[in-house]
């Protein structure tokens, strides 16, 4: 008798499918199963895009508070980190929901749903889920004509990506989904992670990182239903249409729930070379709107417009990332909760920081890791343009610090890290009001001259910021690193002032009649310009020490003036 044909499989929990780093600076792909064997040789997951890797970490987490059904304490959390991840009985949890992280089952196909269909049978392409395509922008990318094909590994990923960051939009109306109108459904928001600033906590390897995110269910102000808290392979297969009303005012009951949010009801379309098509619709929506107690990797923000919108007397959304801002710049809103320049926007004072980096602060209190352990704070995220329908940029950047200044019991220093970027952005400001000067004494147009002396500004402190930032050890007197943080960014920027002013051409040196906010009328010139922003630098920065003209260029800006 000829043989049956094989069903075709694809099981992640044995099949390599997740790209890694490796602390020796190698790069590997794995399983799931050796992913969390080898966590501690693995400096961390790599994902196709930043946003990719966030969306993997928050999967293996989920597989993470699965199998311990925790941590519970911080006694619990800290047996993991003296004996280490609990590997065996992951290994046997992950065989025992193998079935459903297969990725090709034709009943239960992980993260997928069976049979899923538009009505007229229509299979799209692969770039509805691929977060790399270009769209319309053709610069340094490989994907410049689209995505034809996916090995089976890669469509896994973009298959949990999707799930996390997927667009909104309209998208195709599945059979059997009452949402669907015209065989479409319109837009009902990005994937859950999409909405969020995320931050992780990052340790010295993989396993450390796990575990700094493994966040215990006795966290105050977070909200976990045990008894319904689970995966999404643990809960019953998705159909095409939306939890109902009931579910969703419910839900998510954990972060086991929300770390697998099905945002999305997808089926992947595949032969024995891979994959080449996919039908992509909406899932389970899930509105952002005060999430705050189930959602622990991101800040939340105070909405007084949708308070006042929703008659509501307390609103919390997400705080997203502005791309345009380096992480430490943010600092404010990760360790005090709070943002510079709340109270112009309209914002309500209260900014509630991640409440993973409470846990991780508590972890010095309460656990084993000392006041001075060096974590690094992950920004990733997505920026949605053109009415969410494309991803524009993707944020990634950290900033390192030692935990201390997440404390609430010893404020000063973490008010010394606010402070100091206060200080940089002080500092910079000026920079650019001298270059804003320069250009009107010239005549030119004054912005893009400032802009641009302001972007110069906060690059060139990026990195002094970052070391300095790192020496707020516990034992470190608050005044004395805010003084040597104000010395070395007043050395910055006057150099950078001085530069500018060396490079104003004799129009700037021989100035002209402007008129003044008041409305009187001055003679500006580069000197008068070099003399203003010598003042107010040293007015902002008043720790720096002062000796006056230092160098030859100084003696001859004096002599000019």
């Amino acid at each position: 008798m000829p043989s049956e044909p094989a069903v075709p499989s694809f099981d992640l929990t044995g099949r390599p499918w997740l790209p890694v780093l490796r602390r020796d600076g190698s790069e590997d792909v794995l399983s799931l199963t050796e992913v969390f064997r080898q966590a501690h040789d693995l400096r961390r997951v790599v994902g196709d895009v930043p946003t990719q890797e966030f969306a993997l970490l928050r999967l293996l987490l989920a597989v993470l508070h699965d199998v311990i059904d925790g941590p519970e304490d911080v006694y619990g959390w800290t047996e993991l980190w003296d004996e280490g991840l609990p590997v065996d009985r992951i290994a046997a949890y992950l065989e025992r929901h193998r079935e459903r992280f297969d990725l090709l089952h034709p009943r239960t196909p992980f993260l997928q749903t069976a049979g899923l269909r538009t009505a007229n049978d229509e299979v799209f392409s692969l770039d509805r889920i691929v977060a790399d395509v270009p769209n319309g922008a053709l610069f340094f990318t490989m994907r410049a004509t689209g995505v034809e094909r996916l090995e089976f590994a890669e469509a896994a990923r973009w298959l949990v990506h999707a799930h996390a960051f997927d667009t909104s939009g309209i998208k195709s109306g599945a059979v059997g989904d009452p949402r669907v109108k015209n065989g479409k459904v319109y837009p009902q928001g990005v994937g859950w992670a999409g909405n969020l600033g995320g931050v992780l906590v990052e340790g010295n390897d993989l396993r450390e990182t796990l575990l700094l995110n493994l966040i215990a269910f006795d966290t105050p102000n977070l909200e976990i239903d045990r008894a319904r808290d689970a995966p999404a392979w643990r809960q019953e297969p998705r159909g095409p249409q939306e939890l109902d009303e009931v579910e969703l005012r419910t839900r998510p009951a954990g972060v086991r729930d929300l770390y697998t949010w099905q945002s999305r009801r997808v089926r992947l379309h595949f032969d024995v070379d891979g994959v080449y098509g996919v039908v992509l619709a909406y899932g389970d929506a899930l509105a952002p709107r005060n999430k705050h107690a189930r959602e622990p990797m991101t800040a939340w923000r105070r909405s007084p417009a949708q308070e006042k919108k929703l008659g509501e007397p307390q609103v919390y959304l997400p705080r997203e990332h502005d791309p345009g801002r380096s992480a430490w710049r943010g600092l404010g809103a990760l360790i005090a909760g709070r943002a510079d320049g709340a109270e112009q926007r309209g914002e309500a004072a209260a900014i509630v920081r991640p409440r993973i980096l409470d846990w991780v602060a508590r972890l010095t209190i309460e656990g084993p890791l000392p006041p001075d352990y060096l974590i690094r704070a992950r920004l990733l995220g997505a920026v949605y343009g053109t009415q969410q329908s494309v991803i524009d940029e993707m944020v990634d950047d950290a900033v390192a610090m030692p935990i201390v200044l997440l404390h609430d019991r010893d404020r000063d220093l973490g008010q010394t890290a606010i402070d100091a970027v206060a200080d940089a952005e002080s500092a910079v400001r000026i920079l650019g009001d001298l270059a804003s000067d320069l250009a009107r004494a010239s005549g030119a147009d004054t912005e893009p001259a400032a802009a641009s002396a302001r972007t110069l500004g906060f690059g060139m402190l990026d990195g002094p910021f970052r070391e300095w930032l790192a020496t707020l050890k516990p034992e470190a007197d608050a005044g004395e690193r805010r003084a040597a943080w104000q010395s070395r960014a007043h050395e910055i920027i006057r150099n950078l002032g001085r530069d500018l002013v060396d490079s104003a051409g004799d129009p700037a040196w021989e100035g002209r009649v402007i008129e003044t906010r008041k409305g009187q009328e001055i003679w500006l010139d580069a000197s008068r310009a070099s003399l203003t922003f010598r003042r107010e630098l040293t007015k902002a920065l008043p720790g720096a020490a002062q000796n006056g003209p230092s160098t030859e260029n100084d003696q001859i800006l004096e002599a000019r003036s």
